[in-house]
């Protein structure tokens, strides 16, 4: 083990630290979409910035606002006070009265002979009762109890002037409170839900591009047919990824039809040959000599079609409905003409959409492998919303675990763990797993509970 390979397992071997941890948690519970990632880069600095400027304007605005309010109302009431003190007959009190009502903006009344009520408790989190006490306190300097609950539209104070006499002062809440606050947030909460449905518009055009190219990718993987309308659209980035994507589409397709033109014309030379040789072979009549080179023909001609099938990869054939049933009902009819014992199982739908002879042929090959070397085989088939997994168990030989990658190599023998009959090509396996991944999906190969080889196929449903 090199160096740099013990220093890795050394650092995957330490604990987190905190701060890793918190990361880690946050990057699952974060969305993994685009569009969602897109839109909170948005809504997350919106929401920020507009805490922040609530924050300041109504710790810093609005408690200077209703500090001056409460200030300018406190100065009034010790004026009538004032007034109280230096004209204290009974006869002054409707003058009093008259100067705060029609000069101040204060409903006043004096009481004689009365005590102010037992304190109310505090309110919670209520800038206005706070600042009128304090201001109160520091300009009148008199007992004083105060309602900021009551009414909505007044606020009641009254203030012991001496033994025998209660001020009650009536004032309006909007003089000593800044009430038109609220106009502040809803403007701004209204333009921020404003800008985020603009945001959300702009964002589902700029991501529908990008998800439609990651469509048209997903399809042409799986070797279905690309949507006919499709186009590079969106943002100049998109576009030329889009118009990247097509070009590679066509030289793929094109590399594609020239491998096809070439095969076909190599096919047809071969087989002439062959043709020839099995001519030759049946005018020199029954030769014993002559048997193995008749058996060597019928192995090359079985190469043959075999190199030529996986190489076309039969990507030429359209998507269709494909049934379980009736595919694993060939397989079971196989079977029991060989005298083996095949079972098979679906959960879920029994339709898939795939190619039908593609796919045919590489459960096909699976299957025959397990028949081959097996007395009994077990398909088990889940369809799911997103994955169609087919797994198939037999009793065989199975195969090494050093072994199950190089047997999807193309013409790879396992000669010491099975005995290859001389029709085997090598390449079954190999055509299984290009046919599974031109699906868009994979085989694998690992144990099997009855003791021989497990072969799950999974590919997108």
């Amino acid at each position: 083990m090199t160096t740099f390979e013990t220093f890795k397992r050394e650092i995957e071997r330490r604990p987190l630290g905190g701060w890793r941890r918190v990361a880690k948690w946050l990057r699952r519970q974060l969305p993994t979409g685009l569009y969602t990632r897109s839109l909170l880069i948005i809504i997350i600095p919106m929401v920020l910035l507009q805490s922040v400027v609530a924050f300041v304007f109504m710790e810093r605005h609005w408690q200077l606002v209703t500090e001056r309010l409460s200030m300018a109302v406190t100065r009034d009431i010790a004026a009538i006070i004032d007034l109280i003190d230096t004209f204290p007959n009974d006869g002054d009190d409707a003058q009093i009265m008259r100067i705060a009502r029609d000069r101040l903006n204060l409903n006043i009344a004096i009481e004689r002979g009365d005590q102010l009520p037992p304190p109310r408790p505090k309110p919670f989190f209520n800038i206005l009762d706070n600042i009128l006490s304090e201001q109160i306190t520091r300009q009148v300097k008199l007992p004083f109890w105060i309602d900021t609950l009551g009414d909505s539209n007044l606020v009641e104070i009254r203030i012991q002037v001496d033994d025998n006499r209660i001020l009650r002062v009536y004032a309006r809440r909007n003089h000593t409170y800044a009430s038109n606050t609220h106009i502040f947030l809803i403007w701004m909460v209204g333009t921020s839900l404003v800008l985020l449905a603009i945001s959300i518009l702009f964002l589902r055009g700029q991501i529908r591009p990008i998800l439609t190219l990651a469509q048209a990718a997903e399809s042409f993987g799986k070797g279905q047919k690309m949507p006919e309308d499709f186009a590079p659209r969106g943002a100049d980035e998109v576009r030329r990824a889009g118009l990247a994507f097509m070009l590679m589409r066509e030289r793929i397709e094109r590399q594609m039809e020239q491998r096809t033109a070439m095969l076909t014309g190599v096919s047809h030379d071969l087989r002439t040959i062959l043709t020839r040789f099995k001519l030759q072979l049946a005018l020199a009549g029954k030769n014993p000599d002559l048997e193995g080179l008749n058996q060597d023909v019928e192995d090359m001609q079985s190469m043959l079609e075999g190199y030529l099938s996986f190489a076309r990869g039969e990507a030429e054939e359209d998507v269709g409905q494909l049934r379980l049933t009736n595919l694993f009902e060939k397989f079971e009819i196989e079977a029991e003409l060989n005298g083996k014992e095949l079972t098979s199982s679906i959960d879920g739908e029994d339709e898939v959409l795939v190619r039908p002879n593609a796919f045919s042929r590489l459960v096909g090959n699976i299957v025959s492998n397990g028949l081959r070397y097996a007395k009994k085989v077990d398909i088990q088939a889940r369809h799911s919303a997103k994955w169609l997994t087919i797994v198939v168990d037999d009793d065989g030989p199975g195969i090494p675990e050093r072994s199950r990658d190089d047997v999807f190599k193309p013409f790879f023998r396992l000669d010491e763990a099975r005995n290859l009959d001389s029709s085997g090509t090598g390449l079954g396996l190999a055509i299984a797993r290009d046919i599974a991944r031109s699906h868009g999906g994979n085989v694998t190969l690992s144990d099997s509970p009855l003791g021989g080889l497990r072969a799950t196929i999974r590919v997108p449903a």
